[in-house]
């Protein structure tokens, strides 16, 4: 039974977007479901998202960055995600494991089998039943990014991952693909280059699709 679905993509997927339209959805249908997402669904990992991601100029190592993301996955995980799926709801997750591997893998270089040793402890070994990768190529999500991000005297409000090469991001997606091809069953690849209502629908059409 599907319970625990992730949502996965480069910056300017959609994915957030689509998230919340299908909890309403489910919500109107009577299911109960839980919102949540990776880093920031605790206390503690809003502090831990902070950090990550707004940390200005201060520069953040990479085996810093994977073990701060692997702490918030923890409480996550525990605090969370394991509570929620005893109580029979439906997670919906913004982000878990699989950025992991392809922002910190693909994108950072860091060792894949290491990354999934890691994310194994870090998650508790409870894995995604259901994962939609929103998939559109790299320019145009973050031809999104920069306009979802509001003027100011300073420049635009990027948080450091935007503000990365596209080099980088053409990574990212290349490894969520990857990622997708080596896990079919789990894996949705959907085109998010399109309008968010299409991309809706096809949502809430997967999702009939394996909740009857």
């Amino acid at each position: 039974m599907v319970r625990f679905i992730t949502f996965e993509g480069g910056d300017g997927s959609g994915k957030t977007t689509q998230l919340k339209v299908l909890e309403n959805y489910l919500r109107a249908r009577g299911r109960p479901c839980l919102s949540t997402r990776e880093p920031g669904g605790t206390s503690l990992g809003q502090l831990i998202r902070q950090v990550l991601l707004e940390a200005g100029t201060q520069s953040i190592t990479s085996p810093t960055e994977l073990f701060l993301y692997l702490a918030d996955r923890a409480q996550h995980i525990h605090e969370v995600v394991i509570p929620a799926l005893k109580q029979g709801k439906i997670v919906l997750c913004d982000r878990h494991t699989d950025s992991t591997l392809a922002y910190q893998g693909y994108g950072r270089g860091i060792d894949l089998s290491l990354l999934r040793s890691l994310n194994d402890i870090a998650s508790e070994g409870i894995k995604p039943d259901l994962t939609l990768l929103f998939d559109c190529p790299a320019e145009i999500g973050l031809s999104r990014t920069v306009q979802r991000q509001p003027q100011t005297a300073s420049g635009r409000n990027e948080d450091r991952f935007e503000r990365e090469k596209i080099e980088f991001h053409e990574r990212v997606r290349a490894g969520f693909l990857e990622l997708a091809r080596a896990e079919p069953n789990r894996f949705r690849i959907v085109d998010a280059a399109r309008s968010a209502e299409e991309v809706g629908q096809e949502v809430k059409n997967i999702i009939d699709g394996e909740l009857t």
